[in-house]
Order: structure tokens, then sequence, then C-alpha cells
């Protein structure tokens, strides 16, 4: 059997900064450290995390009073990060700096007036936290009909934001419709979402040209992962969503099939090499990686934890 990896893969800048952000505080502060929201969507990460003494919280007054408290690379609201300053919490903040950037262009344009349009998921912890560092009413678009049905006046300054791990065509396609609608809207360019969830998404597709099945290796709860099984099923291809190798069915393939895999940014490589265990168990293997782009990107650490690199 072939198999063919996409380049890049898995886990990302920001995904890698909130994860070592967990494992240095857990070196350099006695456990438990206390951790709002999943840190990424994958419950392998979550879980060898919660091995070495993390603990997974989804609100602050589950956590002591004054212990290590992280926020998730998806972001927190104002509120949240008010309660943490009055109940005395060490804070490290592991929110994505990309995702940061989002709230930084939305507070921006709401303290110039614009009326916020924010393109994404509504449940999504990324929205969610955006949300709550605007100190506005912000509107919420998904899709090309809820642009089709906003009720706001063309006189009204608009501006839009966006999730970063949304689809880029998915986001193109919203922000064209809302262009259409109010010409005089402003907003940053679609280049500026999510640099690994565009390199990913480009690598699915290619990926999807040479290959008979496509495996995407991530959790049923990460869009980012979710999109990419979902590009490679527009490209006519069978594509399964999967957390690793004990997903792998051997019905998905023969011995002669050529599989495509890559995975999500919030995946580690591990799981890639699980999954290919599987495979081997099915047939021999022949691997070999697909050309792409090599990304050098690293944020570095929260000012916290700066000091005990």
């Amino acid at each position: 059997m072939k198999v063919i990896l996409a380049q890049p893969r898995g886990f990302c800048a920001g995904v890698v900064r909130a994860v070592d952000t967990v494992e240095q505080a857990l070196k350099h502060h006695r456990a438990p450290v206390y951790v709002r929201h999943e840190i990424v969507h994958n419950q392998h990460v979550v879980d060898d995390l919660r091995a070495k003494g993390a603990r997974f919280v989804e609100n602050l007054n589950e956590v002591p009073a004054n212990a290590v408290t992280i926020f998730s690379a998806h972001g927190v609201g104002k509120e949240v990060e008010n309660e943490a300053h009055q109940r005395g919490l060490q804070v490290l903040d592991a929110t994505c700096p990309l995702v940061t950037k989002v709230h930084n262009h939305g507070r921006q344009y709401a303290a110039k007036g614009y009326q916020v349009i924010l393109i994404g998921e509504p449940d999504h912890p990324e929205v969610i936290g955006t949300l709550g560092q605007i100190p506005a009413p912000v509107v919420m678009v998904q899709t090309e009909a809820h642009v089709a049905a906003l009720e706001l006046s063309q006189n009204t300054p608009l501006a839009y934001i966006t999730q970063t791990t949304l689809s880029v065509d998915d986001t193109r396609a919203v922000v064209e419709a809302l262009k259409r609608r109010y010409p005089h809207i402003i907003g940053p360019d679609t280049r500026d979402i999510c640099y690994a969830v565009q390199n990913r998404q480009t690598a699915v597709r290619e990926l999807s040209q040479c290959v008979d099945v496509v495996l995407v290796i991530g959790s049923a709860q990460s869009a980012n992962s979710v999109t990419l099984r979902d590009i490679a099923a527009q490209a006519g291809k069978p594509s399964y969503l999967i957390a690793d190798g004990s997903a792998v069915r051997n019905e998905w393939f023969n011995h002669e099939s050529t599989v495509g895999i890559t995975a999500g940014a919030s995946t580690p490589e591990a799981m890639v090499d699980d999954v290919l265990n599987a495979l081997k168990r099915i047939a021999p293997l022949e691997i070999e990686n697909l050309p792409g782009r090599e990304e050098h990107v690293h944020f570095r650490l929260p000012d916290g934890l700066i000091a005990r690199q």
C-alpha cells in the first residue's frame, strides 16, 4: 500500500505554544496547574497533559484561589480575565497570537464606531472568547444566507472580523456576500486568516489529486480538522476523520490503494505514527512525503514563563 503524507500537517505554532505553556507551567510550578477549557481540541493531547498534572475546568469557580491558571489557545472574554484577576489567580495566557490579532481588530473597529460583524461558528470557544473581548454589540453570521437576512441599514458603518479556523473558501464567500450587500464594509484581508489553516487546506487539496483515499487525523471537535475532511470529500475522494489508528477500517482500501494522510493543527505527530502502524497491519507500506510549504513560525511563551525557559 502506498501512503502519501501531506506537508504541512499537524501541530501549528499556536498549538505548540499552548501545549508548551502547560508543560512549562507543570515543570516550574507544583502540580496541579489549572487550564480553562481544553487547551486544544485533541483528546490525546489533553489526556497526556492531564496525566502530567494538568486539571481542565470549564469555569474559574472550579479553580482554587491563587492557583496557576492557563487560558486555552482559543482565548477568553474580558469577563473571564476580570474574574481571574479578582480571585488572584496566577494567569498564563496561552491564547494563540493570531486569535489575539482578531480580538485587537474587533476592539479597534468598535472603538471607531463601526458595527462589528463576526464570521464564525456561534458555539465555538474561539468565537465565544472573541465576542467577550469586544465592548460593543457584535452581529454573528456564518453563511451567505445569514448575510442575506441581515437588517442593517446601508448607512451603518460596518466592519467584519473572522474566526481563524474557518475554511478559507467559505470565509471568502461570506465576505464577498457582505461586500456585495454593503459595499462600504471594511475588514482584514482573507489572507489574515490563520496561516496554518490556509497551508493545511492547500496541502489537502493537492493531496486529494494523487490518492484514492484520504485520512484526516484529528478530533471531531476540531473545526480545522473537520474542514480538511470536507475539502477532500469535495474533491471526490473517500475521506475519513479519525482520532488515531484504532479507527482505521480495512474496508476503506485494498492492498493497492494509495492513501493520503494529513492531520489537523491540533494533532500531534504521534497520532500520524499510530495510524501508519495500523495501516502496516493491513499491508506493507511505501511511504512518501508530498512536497509542500515549510512552516518556520514560532510564538514566544506567555510573559509569566519567559524568564523560566
